[in-house]
């Protein structure tokens, strides 16, 4: 195996805003974890994540792991000017 067949590792930028267009299907439910994790270090409050409106396929997935995500507290639909059904405000567990 040559050093040009390893995948090197996205370094996200931890912002108050997650755009997971760039991202593969399979990425998501890690990068939301590790993503989530860093947002609480950086003591946000909420952060939004953007899925994309499409068929809606990325966004039931995005919500899925929300609902069951141990740092989230709540979720909701992004407003007009945020993405609206193209994004979402996860509320964070406060520590």
């Amino acid at each position: 195996m040559d050093e040009h067949s390893l995948e090197e590792p996205v370094v996200v930028p931890i912002e108050d805003t997650l755009d997971l267009h760039t991202f593969r299907p399979e990425e998501v439910k890690e990068l939301l974890d590790d993503y989530l994790e860093a947002a609480l270090v950086k003591e946000f409050h909420e952060v939004l994540i953007i899925h994309g409106k499409g068929s809606g396929t990325l966004r039931k997935r995005v919500h899925s792991i929300l609902h069951k995500h141990p740092l989230v507290s709540n979720i909701r639909q992004a407003g007009a000017l945020q993405g609206g059904w193209g994004a979402t405000i996860v509320v964070l567990k406060r520590n």
